[in-house]
């Protein structure tokens, strides 16, 4: 491994890199949308951009303040996540607004950028938020840029394949976006950390400081997650009746994350872990179909059973893969983003068969999470047993997902395991300090100021 100089003099040097060659390729390719001439066409654009533009602010203030104090569960680690996370959004913002341009918007040797394609790239980022969650505070920023730059490109090939080539409705990015950031996640923990069970860290454990930090993020999470859903949504009847699926969904999975995880207590008091996460479940589910034609019964069931799905996740199922399979999870991104995505997946594949054909044609999303048109790819699907074959596409849609998103994971995964790209000591993991100028305390950690610091360091 490289000394701990080398280390810290890596990043700066790679990210600077990075925006040096970003500006280079601005300045050769990229311009903005020239507005229209005819008076009509500008007023409808204003009116479009008073529609979106509020809307991009809500997801703004979810993915840098709301994500990010989420993230501030473990005590000691607080600076470094948030920090950490708001690195992340812009450098795999910027990547995927590379990729894109050259992907999909490359016009006469110019790249044409406009707010569609901001949203779009963000989405791409929001799946690098999510994925890293599974390695919080075990991981250098150098590995975490290195997942960064390698799922971007990744996500954007999965989302091809799954809404333009498969057809499948998911205007939320039940599928594109948590299911597939939840299995790369899961893949690059897995390949990283190989099969050594990874011991409890002593500072790991959240305190009552920490946890309601987190929770402050997932209020604001839980605010502003109807704007992540609609944003994209067909202006009018689709967008209003997403807003309002998505809340109820919310609102029913907040309420039933309360009652499940008092019940799971003996004394019958509430876990923090769950209240910040199961609150969010529903708004996970809800993605695949929040714009389609269903009753709100439905929007409130779906959002109660992804909050149960979540918090036995926790309870349960994560204590299960850690002993099974030494798989390292710290955010427990697979109770929060997998389980409900797959639960939703498989309730937009239902609400599908259930719904009578018309009424479905006329509830057709038009807009797909990273802008392609859905409804012109399902377009073709709908006689005779169309609705059938549509929910076929939804499933094979997950398949796609979950697969090509674990083994891509585990790719990356390995290729952090580069001696440059060194892993931070166990007695400097989940610690500020490894990273961050902290003015109260000694320049110098040391060997660690408890006796299970001590202990780890004699282990290392």
């Amino acid at each position: 491994a490289l000394p701990p100089a080398c280390t810290r003099r890596l990043l700066p040097l790679s990210l600077g890199l990075f925006q040096g060659a970003l500006l280079l390729f601005f300045a050769l390719f990229v311009t903005y949308n020239k507005p229209s001439a005819r008076a009509e066409d500008a007023s409808l654009l204003a009116n479009e951009l008073h529609g979106i533009f509020p809307l991009f602010q809500d997801i703004q203030v979810m993915l840098v303040v709301g994500l990010g104090l989420l993230l501030t569960f473990l005590p000691r680690y607080g600076l470094s996540a948030v920090t950490h996370n708001f690195l992340l959004l812009n450098f795999s913002m910027q990547w995927a607004l590379v990729l894109q341009g050259l992907l999909h918007h490359l016009q006469h040797g110019q790249v044409h950028l406009d707010l569609h394609n901001l949203l779009t790239a963000e989405f791409a980022a929001v799946t690098v938020l999510i994925s890293v969650g599974a390695v919080l505070g075990r991981t250098s920023p150098c590995q975490l840029l290195i997942v960064a730059a390698c799922e971007v490109p990744i996500y954007l090939a999965s989302e091809w394949a799954i809404i333009t080539r498969l057809g499948v409705l998911d205007v939320g990015g039940t599928i594109t976006i948590h299911v597939f950031s939840c299995y790369f996640g899961l893949g690059v923990s897995k390949a990283l950390f190989g099969a050594a069970r990874q011991a409890v860290h002593p500072k790991e454990t959240p305190t009552p400081r920490s946890d309601l930090q987190s929770l402050v993020g997932t209020l604001i999470l839980w605010v502003f997650w109807p704007s992540f859903v609609a944003v994209l949504c067909q202006p009018g009847d689709a967008q209003h009746r997403a807003i309002l699926n998505t809340f109820l969904a919310m609102s029913a999975s907040a309420v039933t994350t309360m009652v499940v995880s008092s019940l799971l207590e003996r004394d019958g008091k509430l876990s923090p872990g769950h209240v910040q996460n199961g609150s969010l479940a529903g708004g996970v589910a809800i993605g695949a179909v929040a714009d389609m034609a269903m009753l709100p019964v439905a929007a409130l069931a779906l959002g109660s059973l992804s909050a149960v799905a979540c918090i036995l996740g926790f309870r349960f199922l994560t204590p299960l893969l850690a002993r099974k399979l030494a798989l390292q999870d710290q955010c427990g991104i697979h109770n929060l983003h997998g389980l409900p995505g797959i639960l939703g997946a498989v309730a937009s594949a239902v609400a599908i068969l259930v719904a009578s054909e018309d009424t479905f044609r006329s509830h057709l999303p038009q807009v797909s999470p990273v802008g392609g048109n859905a409804s012109e790819a399902a377009g073709g699907q709908w006689g005779g047993s169309g609705a059938g074959r549509q929910a076929l596409c939804q499933v094979a849609g997950l398949a796609v997902a979950i697969g090509g998103s674990l083994l891509a994971g585990l790719l990356a995964g390995t290729a952090l395991r580069l001696p440059c790209l060194a892993r931070p000591p166990e007695r400097l993991c989940f610690d500020d300090s490894q990273y961050f100028k902290i003015e109260d305390q000694a320049e110098s950690p040391g060997l660690g100021s408890t006796a299970e610091e001590g202990a780890l360091a004699l282990k290392e």
